[in-house]
């Protein structure tokens, strides 16, 4: 049998925006299949076999087919090593955790080189799949072995190291449902949600309403306690001590049995309940010493734990634990048990997306003297039939949301708001969630900051609930959304060659003297209202993801080109308003493989389909390829053209009473239908005290692009006249 060579992957690029692909993040891979362009699949003996045995999953790829099998039909009938790569990649990211639907192979000018792209929620995750499917395809191929199960946990240690945390990420998830978009801001949980302005931050389950005071007082056990207390909120009698002689005298003065605790933990951990004898207390204090600043003695309160969520003054989900135990059966250990019993739960694992954790008993210290104080050990073997307690709390997983008592309800909205908390975990002890605390001695314990939000998302029992959602909502009220651009600030993305800059700039600044503090990224720098931020070229993702992350800027203009396009994506996902003035610039873009000019159609598309629905795309009509895009645009569109005699300008106008701004008799006219406004003498309409001119076309498509964003006719000629067109800074500003 042939040995192969490896595929050559000869440039790697993560496109971060909508793109000519689609409108996600994508991994786009330029391979050079060599010798194997003239071996499709079905030419290389036991390729096939040795795939699907190594990836059985691969039958639910639909790929082109559209049915299921659809891409082991491809692999039989011979298809090509790059398609079959992007396939299993995306399986790899699928058993890893991270699923993936979408993926694309496409050959270029040049024989046996493929460009292949794939979905790419985070670029290390994808270039790491993609390196672990490079070596599985050419083990594949050359029949040599592969180690399937360690290839997906490579990839899925990437996923976990480098994704959002499941409580962030379902808040993102659910803002996204909403059509409101996300920057991710650092390498952990800090999130970004909506552009500009209307931007909310996220932090896990903490938000930019998330006051430093209320954390501060949250991790405060005992200021809490005393904070509640005087508000009429039923809390365990308590006090700090300092050693576990004071403990022990802490514990007789309140009544035995108590808890012992940190002062300022949380999850759980140093916790220890229904503590009876001095041996033990004291143990407990050494076990809750570590986790916090200050340990606590407060009176045990029997019941069940419970952990209730209050988000914005509401109640949203509300989950029980239990105790955990296990049962001896006189022949294995208490660790054998645990593992059998416990450890076999699929609900348990070690990472973040597990609902319980696994225990391991030399490595949990309250575990540990919980077996002690039942006069057991790790290696003891208790006889047939004995239960052994072995953790008695931590084990929040059994959602009962539905059985929460109004007057429950009350006082957990009350401690988050006494608290000064807008989003809260209130830990609360009670025989029954569903009747009123006071009338069976339970109590609030905690109330915890940035509470975990996956106890709520995957319950070990019970029904998920839409906790991001709820988050969401109370970041971006539903009453705030009455135009469909929520967390958006207007928006205007420009893309071509001819005079994109000065449109870009011109527009900017009719924002501007709208009231709107508005950043501009564009060729001749990067702006925020007249100051000038960078005089490098800044019409690239860099600049404009700068604008998009600026808490100032209440509108942005971006110039785009193809370039831009395919090298990075668009900066933003959406636009108010999109402008293409023309497709020309092919002649630069061999490095993509463009040589053609209809090409051009599909990298300047891009531009025209992230308008939004209650937006407008904005289209020169004497240019016919760039008129072609008008059905693209989810929104409106508006053309400009000298020539308001055209038949696209005609057609379009009759159509709808669309809108056209063109010449007629020397004057710009602003049409919509049959109806006519004269704007002003297209010689009048110069920039600035000089009476600079600028060319037609470049002044109709500002017309047409400011029209597009409601400016009033009034405001669009005085501020042409006023815009000055010199830069207003030499040099970047420090």
């Amino acid at each position: 049998m042939a040995t192969f060579n490896d595929i050559q992957l000869l440039r790697i690029n993560y496109l971060r925006g909508p793109n000519i692909w689609t409108y996600r993040p994508v991994l786009e891979v330029w391979l050079d299949l060599g010798a194997l362009e003239d071996h499709p699949s079905n030419a290389l003996p036991g390729f096939n076999e040795r795939l699907t045995t190594w990836l059985p999953a691969l039958i639910e790829h639909h790929c082109g087919v559209g049915e299921r099998g659809g891409f082991l039909q491809r692999l039989e009938g011979g298809t090509w090593c790059g398609h079959v790569l992007e396939h299993i990649v995306i399986e790899l990211l699928n058993l890893s955790g991270m699923p993936t639907g979408f993926g694309q192979t496409r050959s270029t000018s040049q024989r046996g080189v493929y460009r292949m792209v794939f979905r790419a929620r985070d670029e290390r995750v994808a270039r790491v799949a993609l390196e672990q499917g490079h070596q599985l395809i050419m083990a594949a191929i050359n029949d040599t072995p592969f180690d399937v199960q360690a290839a997906v946990a490579r990839v899925r240690t990437e996923v976990d190291d480098q994704y959002l945390g499941p409580s962030t990420a379902c808040i993102v998830t659910a803002a996204t449902d909403r059509g409101i978009p996300h920057i991710r801001l650092n390498d952990g949980n800090l999130v970004q949600l909506g552009y500009g302005a209307s931007q909310r931050r996220i932090w896990t389950a903490e938000s930019e309403f998330t006051s430093a005071i209320a954390e501060g007082i949250a991790s405060d056990k005992d200021l809490t306690k005393s904070l509640l207390k005087s508000c009429g909120v039923p809390v365990p009698e308590g006090q700090v001590v300092n050693s576990p002689e004071e403990a022990w005298e802490a514990a007789q003065d309140i009544g035995l049995p108590v808890v012992v605790k940190p002062s300022d933990g949380n999850h759980g951990r140093g916790v220890t309940l229904d503590l009876r004898k001095q041996a033990d207390i004291e143990a407990a204090y050494h076990v809750a010493y570590p986790e916090g600043s200050d340990v606590m003695v407060e009176r045990f309160i029997p019941g069940d734990e419970h952990r209730v969520l209050v988000v914005g003054g509401k109640v949203v989900a509300a989950a029980r634990g239990e105790v955990v135990s296990i049962t001896g059966n006189g022949r294995s250990t208490v660790q054998e048990l645990i593992d059998t019993q416990l450890n076999s739960d699929p609900r348990r694992g070690y990472e973040e997306e597990y609902p319980l954790e696994l225990i391991q008993v030399d490595a949990n210290v309250a575990v540990q003297l919980e077996l002690k104080r039942q006069d057991l050990s790790a290696t003891a073997v208790p006889e047939a039939g004995r239960e052994v307690v072995v953790q008695r709390n931590g084990n929040v997983a059994v959602d009962c949301t539905d059985e929460v008592h109004p007057e429950v309800a009350y006082i957990a909205a009350l401690a988050a708001k006494v608290v000064g908390l807008d989003i809260a975990g209130i830990d609360l002890v009670a025989r029954d969630i569903g009747r009123p605390l006071q009338e069976q001695s339970g109590a609030i314990v905690e109330v915890n900051a940035g509470p975990g939000l996956l106890m709520h998302l995957k319950p070990a029992i019970g029904a998920p609930r839409p906790v991001g959602q709820a988050i969401a909502e109370h970041l971006f009220p539903a009453e705030e959304n009455a135009d469909g651009t929520i967390g958006r600030i207007p928006l205007v993305g420009v893309a071509g060659t001819r005079g994109t800059s000065t449109i870009a700039r011109v527009v900017g600044w009719l924002m501007h003297l709208g009231g709107r503090h508005t950043g501009l990224a564009c060729r001749e720098g990067l702006f925020l209202d007249r100051r000038c931020v960078d005089t490098a070229d800044s019409a690239h993702w860099e600049a404009a993801h700068r604008l998009l992350m600026n808490q100032m800027v209440q509108a942005a203009v971006i110039e785009n080109d193809a370039r831009t396009i395919l090298r990075d994506g668009l900066a933003y996902d959406r636009c108010q308003v999109g402008v293409v003035t023309d497709m020309d610039g092919k002649d630069t873009l061999a490095e993509f493989d463009v040589f053609e000019q209809d090409q051009m159609f599909k990298v300047l598309r891009t531009q025209i389909d992230v308008v939004l629905p209650g937006g407008a795309a904005v289209l020169n009509a004497a240019e016919p390829q760039v008129l072609e895009l008008a059905p693209l645009s989810d929104g409106a569109v508006v053309l400009y053209a000298q020539d308001g005699t055209l038949p696209a300008i005609a057609e379009h106008r009759a159509q709808d009473n669309g809108r056209a701004v063109f010449v007629k008799a020397g004057r710009v006219v602003l049409a919509t239908g049959s109806a006519e406004h004269v704007l002003g003498a297209l010689a009048d309409l110069t920039f600035g005290r000089n009476a600079v001119q600028t060319e037609p076309d470049t002044l109709l498509a500002i017309v047409a692009t400011a029209w597009a964003l409601d400016i009033a006719p009034d405001l669009i000629g005085a501020g042409i006249k006023t815009f000055e067109p010199e830069l207003p800074c030499a040099a970047p500003a420090r």
